[in-house]
């Protein structure tokens, strides 16, 4: 459904989009994760049409995206990071306009409408002026109106940001709900745990694809090199884990310190930060090994491209 090749494009000497290659099957959700500036929201604009790269192709459903640009876009449902519809308008009449925009007659729209609404919880909404929508309700009434002329490919760009976990978790249930119908969804999220619950991750960094994968298969390059530490003082702790010299990083997770270490060391190394640690009148309530999560593989990327 989605097929890119070789995708760039520049902001003057700013290189957004650096030779990008994505392929994405129907009823597939693929998440992009990167840092700020990584070209994430770049990427989801170059796909919709709302920007034209420098070079490259995009097939939308087999589907020339520069040379049938309208028809490419009509199998689109994109949803902006920022709220972008009619705050003075209600519920129904923003759905109304993106719905007439797009070409549907009334006798298609109305009952459209009717249905996603009620798909996305807002149906007794439908009267409320948008502005007045709670920050977890636009990013609904954003989906619906991204979904109203049933698109084929749906394109979200951090749509559970700022937003509380329930409603987060609520969003989701959509998204999952949407592959029943065959929907190929790029999202953009910064939550490893969004990330994780998607067919597919590619990493972001400085507009290039670091490495792609199952999550399971992704998390699985630092199996046995993740160590969970937690004890007293913290400060103490990390200083000296960071010194060992099988320790590569150490970095904290709430109330734990997470190591990543060589291949192989676990055992060493845990025995030599339990003497380290003691010496130096620290306490560990918990040192261990663990299984490595996206978080430790995001990090371990990203030093790796500042290294090189």
């Amino acid at each position: 459904m989605i097929r890119v090749n070789d995708l760039r494009r520049s902001f003057g000497d700013l290189r957004a989009v650096d030779g990008l290659s994505l392929s994405i099957q129907k009823g597939e959700i693929y998440a992009l994760v990167g840092p700020d500036g990584a070209g994430k929201t770049t990427t989801l604009r170059l796909l919709c049409g709302a920007l034209q790269p420098d070079s490259g192709h995009i097939h939308l459903a087999g589907i020339d995206l520069q040379r049938q640009t309208e028809q490419a876009r009509a199998l689109i449902g994109y949803l902006p990071q920022r709220f972008s519809l009619y705050a003075e308008l209600t519920v129904l009449e923003n759905l109304r306009f993106f719905a007439e925009v797009r070409g549907l007659p009334a006798e298609e729209w109305h009952p459209r409408s009717s249905e996603i609404l009620d798909f996305v919880g807002l149906g007794e909404f439908a009267d409320r002026r948008a502005g007045l929508l709670s920050g977890g309700m636009k990013q609904k009434l954003g989906l619906a109106a991204a979904l109203v002329h049933h698109p084929k490919i749906l394109l979200l760009d951090e749509p559970t940001g700022g937003v509380d976990p329930v409603t987060r978790q609520n969003f989701w249930q959509l998204i999952i709900r949407l592959l029943r119908q065959d929907v190929a969804v790029l999202i953009s999220t910064p939550y490893m745990d969004e990330a994780s619950r998607c067919h597919r991750v590619g990493f972001l960094q400085y507009g290039r694809l670091l490495i792609e994968g199952a999550p399971s298969e992704i998390v699985s390059r630092l199996e046995g090199r993740v160590l969970e530490l937690v004890g007293t003082p913290r400060r103490l702790l990390k200083q000296i884990a960071s010194d060992d010299p099988q320790v590569q990083n150490a970095h904290s997770f709430g109330d734990r310190l997470h190591l990543r270490i060589a291949a192989g060391s676990a055992e060493t190394v845990m025995r030599r930060l339990g003497s380290a640690i003691a010496a130096q009148a620290g306490s560990i309530e918990r040192l261990r090994p663990v299984k490595p999560g996206l978080e430790d593989v995001f990090l371990d990327l990203l030093e790796s491209a500042h290294a090189a």
